[in-house]
């Protein structure tokens, strides 16, 4: 059998009356629905009390698709809790920020340190799997969904306070690592120690706390915790499934849980991608390099994204004809395996009543959403042979770090309007923009493979970065890194050194100084012919045998370094001591991709996105992928064959693409 991209989405037939499902078969069968995702949310249904377990439905859901030939991701339904579990034992209600004991409602409504939440969810999960693990319909375990939230409760401040003992050993480290002879804070005793709350270190939100390694040890904490749950539930199911793959849905670039912990203990990685809709193609894209660089650059799924439109913000637009299309080609050119909706028939009641479905409330065949997905399912059907396993071969990084991200805009100073997630972002960009493919990778990966390496606001410089930054440059490799990088060690303790720290010999430079101003305070920078603007923080640069590329044009540091570029070994470190606005990252960033032959044939055109994958027998595949409103006129780099057309094109040639048009090209 022809290998299959997995095409489908979350199905919840428990929710309408049983007779409309062969109506949703019909459908599925006529948009191409191979692959559906079963039982999110249905722990009330298949354990209405602790004592008692219904598969009824379950049953006959999984048997009506395997009869249909169409395979399942069958969920463990733990993600949002049974009123009875809450009712019986309160402590599962999570406790918020400001110290309430929540009770039930909601979903992500759990404590991950309540023994009842684990030990009744690894039942359930057990359960399921001794039921369904040898089921012919079964294709992938789906664990909980979406996880996310903190709990603030006693039973976390126990399980944190054990959490602590494990990491830091002895209280005299935790007091160093916390730098607790600030404000009185030497801790004597571990039953001291209480979680990060606006009842003990924080004021004005989680974002504002007076002691940063309390703050961070307790993220860290968290997104154990909430791991642990998960492989909980996953030791359960390889009890009596040894082999079908489990995964559970990532968020993306989602601050509370640092997915790199996370990413050994997933057999796939697959996320949900729910982009503002007027946000720039490189937002999703972002998404989904860092999820291919979970699991060092495997292919991932698209586990949801909305055929139509959300329901979950203030205003919900509908993606345009031809968007929906657009966006799953992306996801396919960044290294996804499977492309699944949420959802496939609108929910009848409750908040998701007015999100995009595949199939609305009135079950119509001829609605325009409907035609566009049953259209790509047949562009997908036969493309599973050539893209499934196909990797990126990349040659830049671009460094995504947790610990950096939570130090950087839970510090008091020097400017609280710096989002990190904004600033890779504006690099990750101007990289894709150039033509470049871009690994998304944590600080731990092995740079050998990469020419170049961005690493922006890396506020944290942890174990042998440093050494392994100054390889690659040694070997002939260029690193960029920007203001607030290698201000702090991994518990977010400055160094007791000139900035950048350990950064400072690969970046021949030392800052002294730094200046913050309002987001409207704009300053010039001028780098030879091109002037462009920067704000928010502005590092004032002392060269120690860097080369300055840009100055600032305004203020009493007006003439000094705003860029720089050191030679190091073959190489460069490059550093950027300001918040340069787009084109000036983007100027900044060709100049480092052109050293290295890095600059896409494409890269005039910057509405046109190209993307490369490598299947397993050697297949290139480059993906154009035209954003504009427009056609796009190109020039073939290449000779190649459309897969979605059959149209072959000689290097030289003119190439078109429609507007918001896609082009698969086999390179020959």
């Amino acid at each position: 059998m022809t290998p299959k991209i997995p095409y489908g989405g979350d199905y919840n037939p428990e929710q309408w009356p049983e007779e409309m499902w062969d109506e949703d078969h019909r459908l599925f069968t006529d948009a191409g629905i191979d692959t559906l995702t079963v039982g999110v949310f249905s722990w009330s249904l298949t354990q209405p009390a602790e004592d008692t377990y219904d598969f009824t439905v379950l049953d006959r859901v999984l048997d009506r698709a395997a009869a249909e030939g169409r395979g399942v991701c069958l969920a463990t339904g733990t993600a949002a809790l049974p009123p009875w579990l809450a009712k019986k034992y309160p402590e599962v209600n999570r406790t918020d920020f400001e110290g309430r004991r929540h009770r039930y409602g909601q979903r992500h409504n759990f404590c991950p340190s309540s023994p009842a939440y684990r030990r009744l969810a690894t039942e359930l999960a057990g359960r399921l799997a001794e039921r369904y693990g040898d089921h012919e319909g079964l294709l992938a375990w789906h664990v909980n969904n979406e996880y996310g939230g903190t709990c603030y409760c006693d039973l976390c401040a126990r399980a944190f306070r054990g959490w602590l003992r494990e990491r830091h050993g002895t209280l005299d480290a935790l007091n160093d690592a916390w730098w607790t002879t600030f404000w009185s804070h030497r801790y004597t005793d571990w039953d001291q120690i209480e979680p990060p709350s606006a009842l003990t270190e924080h004021w004005r939100g989680p974002d504002h706390t007076a002691f940063q390694g309390i703050t961070l040890d307790y993220q860290r904490f968290m997104t154990d915790a909430l791991l642990g749950c998960f492989t909980a539930e996953k030791e359960a199911i390889r009890v009596h499934d040894q082999d079908t793959p489990v995964t559970t849905n990532f968020m993306g670039a989602y601050r509370p849980l640092d997915y790199h912990r996370w990413a050994p203990h997933l057999d796939f990685a697959s996320w949900d991608s729910y982009p503002p809709l007027d946000a720039p193609p490189t937002r999703p894209a972002l998404g989904h390099d860092l999820m291919r660089g979970l699991k060092d650059g495997a292919p991932f799924w698209l586990m949801e994204q909305t055929p139509s439109t959300t329901a979950c913000r203030d205003v919900n637009p509908l993606r345009r004809p031809g968007e929906l299309r657009l966006a799953t080609w992306q996801a396919i050119a960044h290294g996804a395996d499977a492309a699944l909706y949420f959802q496939m028939r609108a929910s009848r009641g409750a908040c998701e009543k007015y999100h995009g479905a595949v199939i609305g409330h009135a079950g119509r065949d001829d609605t325009r959403v409907f035609r566009e997905v049953a259209a790509l399912g047949g562009e997908l059907a036969f493309f599973g042979d050539v893209s499934l396993g196909a990797r990126t071969p990349s040659r830049t990084a671009l460094l995504f770090d947790w610990d950096s991200w939570w130090a950087l805009e839970i510090s008091d100073g020097p400017s609280r309007l710096v989002r990190y997630q904004d600033v890779l972002h504006t690099y990750y960009r101007a990289a894709r923009e150039a033509g470049a493919d871009v690994d998304v990778v944590p600080v731990t990966v092995d740079l050998t493979p990469y020419d170049v390496v961005l690493a922006p606001v890396l506020h944290l410089v942890k174990g042998d970065l440093a050494g392994r930054l100054e390889a690659v440059a040694r070997r002939g490799g260029s690193v960029l890194a920007t203001f607030l990088s290698a201000r702090s060690d991994e518990h977010d303790r400055a160094f007791l050194t000139d900035v950048p720290g350990p950064l400072a010999p690969l970046l021949g430079i030392r800052v002294d100084e730094w200046d913050a101003r309002p987001e409207d305070v704009v300053q010039p920078v001028h780098m030879g012919e091109f002037t462009t603007t920067a704000r928010l923080v502005f590092e004032i640069v002392q060269p120690r045998g860097a080369e300055p590329v840009g100055t600032y044009g305004a203020d009493f540091y007006a003439g000094t370094p705003a860029v720089t570029r050191n030679a190091f070994g073959a190489g460069e470190g490059w550093y950027v001591a300001t918040a340069l606005d787009q084109p000036g990252v983007d100027h900044v960033v060709r100049r480092v991709l052109a050293r290295h032959d890095l600059i896409g044939p494409y890269a005039d055109h910057t509405a046109v996105e190209t993307a490369t994958r490598v299947a397993p027998d050697g297949t290139r595949l480059l993906f154009l992928l035209n954003h504009a409103a427009a056609p796009a006129h190109l020039t073939a780099h290449t000779t190649a064959t459309d897969l979605l057309t059959g149209k072959r094109v000689e290097r030289g040639e003119p190439l078109s693409l429609d507007p918001l048009g896609v082009a698969v090209l086999r390179i020959e």
